[in-house]
């Protein structure tokens, strides 16, 4: 198991292990002890598995309100997307900066998204299904959006295309609008 620190302090990119032979392979997805070590102390509560049939569709950026805070363990487990977290912790050194990475069904990365963070994707390919645990259930009073092209978060979309959007992330407000209760911490 690898993991790579990225740009944005906690969010991290997790490369499996993988075991292979003649039969196939075998990679462990996630583990309690690897996320300790981490020094994070995350215990998940569902699982999600979402399917994005057209290539170009973006789902995002989404996060949820405290005390309904989510953490996020995502991997794209058929095709490719491109999966970006936004910090939106007020008082963060990275305070609307954003960092993204390709996961797919090839490479198996997956990418630690934690609480104060919006969260969403673009899929690269058609047919994609993506799975991710999350550390608290969903909370529709908490939920949350922030518009995916906000010129003042610039996230650079790896296909300038219009993407196939739902009608709640066409409509999502810009950072300086969306509402949110995260405060930056600094305790590592």
């Amino acid at each position: 198991m690898k993991f790579i620190q990225t740009e944005i302090k906690d969010v991290i990119i997790i490369e499996p292990s993988i075991y292979g032979d003649n039969r196939g392979w075998f990679m462990e997805t996630f583990s309690q002890t690897w996320l300790k070590e981490l020094g994070f102390d995350i215990s998940f509560a569902q699982d999600n598995h979402s399917f994005s049939a057209t290539k170009g569709t973006l789902r995002g950026l989404h996060y949820q309100l405290n005390p309904k805070a989510q953490t996020k363990l995502v991997r794209c487990t058929k095709g490719t997307i491109f999966d970006v977290a936004v910090d939106i912790r007020k008082g963060s050194p990275t305070y609307g900066k954003w960092v993204g990475v390709e996961l797919s069904a090839d490479n198996k990365k997956q990418l630690l998204v934690p609480k104060g963070f919006a969260h969403g994707f673009m899929t690269l390919t058609e047919d994609v299904e993506v799975q991710y645990k999350v550390d608290e259930l969903y909370a529709p009073d908490c939920d949350r959006g922030i518009l995916w092209n906000d010129l003042t978060i610039a996230i650079e979309w790896p296909m300038d295309i219009q993407p196939v959007l739902s009608a709640k992330d066409e409509n999502a407000p810009l950072l300086k609008n969306a509402e949110s209760n995260f405060i930056y911490e600094d305790q590592k």
